[in-house]
Parts: C-alpha cells; structure tokens; sequence
C-alpha cells in the first residue's frame, strides 16, 4: 500500500524507493536510494526533480517491494556463469558474467518469463562471446509494488527448463587441420588458409596441434583426419574441397574417414557451402572457400558454439537463416553487426 504525501511534509520520512536524475549526456542514477532518510537540505533538490509528492510504503502480506522482486526475478534467471549482487538501483539488478565464455539465452523461457505482466528482462543476443565481468541481461519488476503472487510466478517459469541466462566457458581444443587441394598441395599456389585459420582458434584460446596438406583424393583426405584423431585431436577443420565441382572430394574423403553425422549446407552468406560432421564425439567442419574472402563467415558463427560444448547439426545450422545475411559492409564492424543475431 502507497500512502502520498506532500515533499514538504517528508522530512523525517525514509524514502521507500530510488529517486532517478536524468542529466542528459552528464548522468543517469539514483540521487537518493531506498532508506534515505529526507532532510531540509533534501527539499530543493527533490523539487528539481520534480518531486512534489513521496510516497510512504506500507505493504501488505501478501505485497512485495521492487527490489526484493528484483532478486528473487534476478536468482530464478541466473545460471551456470552469471553472477549477480543482491543491490538493486531503481528497483534494477544487472547479471554479469561470471567468466569469458559463451552466452546461452533460453530465448523461449526468456519469453515465457517476459508475458508476465509486471516484470521484464532484457539479455543481449544469444550466442554473443562476453567476458568477465560483462553485464549481459538485467531484469526489474515494472511497479513500485505489487502483488506477490506474479513475481513468484515468473521466477517458476525461468527455473522451469533451467537455466534462463547462462556463460558458457569454450573449452581449449587441439585442433588439426586440412587443407585440401591439388594446386596447393604441389605447390603450385601459397596456401591462404591455414594462417587464416589459425588466428581464429588461437583467438579462442584453443591451439592447432598438427596441419596437413592433402590432395583432391579421397584416400588421402581420410588418412590426413585419421592421423590427427591418432595423435589426440578433438577438433578437425578442413578447407577446401566444399563446392559442387567434380574434383572437389572432401566431403568423400570425411565420409570415408568414418563420420557417421553428416550435415552439408547452412543458411548463412557467405558460408551457404559450410559443412559439420562428427566422428565419434569429434566435430568435423568444413570451411568453403568463402573464408579467404571474406573476414567474418559463418565459421565465426558456428566455432565458439562447438567449443562451449554445443552439438550442431540440422536444426542447429537452419536457424541460422535468420541474421545469417552478412551486409558484406565496406568496413567490417562484426560483432557489432545484425549478423548472426537471429531470433
């Protein structure tokens, strides 16, 4: 229950929430928080806030305060990874990462929990790479005070399928490679490839422990992916050889290697000739030739994923249609772009 009173009559008074000031391009916060205890001084600077009127808060049983809301909201929706402080702002609490990793947003419970009326959290997109420390969702109840009822509600439903907001850490892979193709095989063009390669899985703290070049020939290919799993490779990339061309064998040589999963195609430009195989617990991917040409593709896209322990396939690589247009931009601002950044 909210009982008003008028901003001359509150000296003595606790204030029963936040008080925002907007100083545009200067400051945005709480000029004085929950508990504050109003003094003279107090007055003037409430009135330039545009506060004539407090509001005193006496809650009934069965009514509950923004900011306990807050952390029951923020508790139900933290998962594995994320971390956050029992100290709301403005009835608001941020959830952090709790390590680099992964960001995995249930986006159905996420919209689940959204429906219900008197509370809300906002994530960034699924899928983004964040570190330490990053805030990546925040959530509040909308009132100042409700009932308990729907707060309780909504924390049910983001507990219901797990997690709602979790970080996932990518784990460090040793990772072989492939380069197929008889013109850089003998030697008749530089490879771009591996370098290329390279500094993606470096930059994601994994290692490439073995590289192999490989001819258009079947048997070769297969015997090139059975050495890496010999000498203890979790991940294989091979580049090349994932076009319609006759000549172009990989996809033979992965088949013929044993992979028993086998998903050719994603709904991404450029990337549409990407593929993803398994051997074993071992993913295969197979990089089309698009990743000369162009800086992001959507081996960005799939790579991190794989290495925060996720299985893709079919489904996986469909869903990837939408975002999955890159603008092809003069100057490539990836990630802070629509691509990939899909429902």
């Amino acid at each position: 229950m909210l009982k008003k009173i008028k901003v001359q009559e509150a000296v003595g008074s606790q204030l029963g929430h936040d008080i925002t000031e907007i100083r545009p391009g200067e400051f945005k916060g709480p000029a004085f928080r929950k508990g504050h205890t109003v003094c003279d001084d107090d007055l003037c600077h409430l009135q330039r806030l545009g506060k004539n009127h407090l509001y005193v808060i006496d809650l009934e049983k069965d009514e509950i305060h923004e900011n306990e809301a807050a952390s029951i909201l923020a508790g139900a929706l933290a998962g594995e990874g994320v971390v956050w402080t029992d100290d709301p702002k403005e009835g608001k609490i941020e959830l952090l990462a709790e390590r680099d990793g992964l960001l995995e947003v249930n986006t159905t419970s996420l919209a689940a929990f959204n429906m219900e009326e008197v509370v809300m959290c906002a994530s960034l997109h699924s899928h983004t790479l964040v570190k330490k420390g990053e805030k990546v969702a925040a959530t509040r109840a909308i009132p100042l005070v409700m009932k308990r009822a729907p707060i309780e509600r909504a924390a049910a439903i983001a507990r219901q399928n797990g997690a709602v907001i979790a970080v996932k850490p990518l784990r460090k892979s040793r990772v072989g490679l492939v380069v197929t193709g008889n013109e850089v095989y003998h030697g008749l063009i530089e490879d771009r490839f591996e370098p290329i390669l390279n500094e993606k899985i470096t930059a994601l703290g994994s290692e490439v422990a073995g590289l192999t070049f490989a001819p258009d020939d079947v048997e070769k290919i297969s015997d090139a992916i059975g050495s890496h799993l010999e000498n203890g490779c979790d991940l294989i990339l091979l580049s090349g050889g994932m076009s319609v061309d006759p000549d172009d064998v990989t996809r033979k040589g992965i088949r013929h290697a044993g992979a028993t999963e086998f998903y050719y195609g994603a709904s991404v430009l450029p990337g549409a000739m990407f593929l993803v195989a398994y051997i074993g617990e071992v993913p295969l991917l197979g990089v089309p030739a698009c990743g000369l040409f162009h800086r992001i593709t959507v081996l960005d896209l799939v790579l991190p994923r794989i290495l925060a322990g996720e299985k893709i396939g079919k489904v996986e690589l469909a869903l990837l249609g939408h975002g999955g247009l890159c603008k092809d931009c003069s100057e490539c601002t990836y990630p802070h772009c629509p691509f990939g950044k899909g429902l």
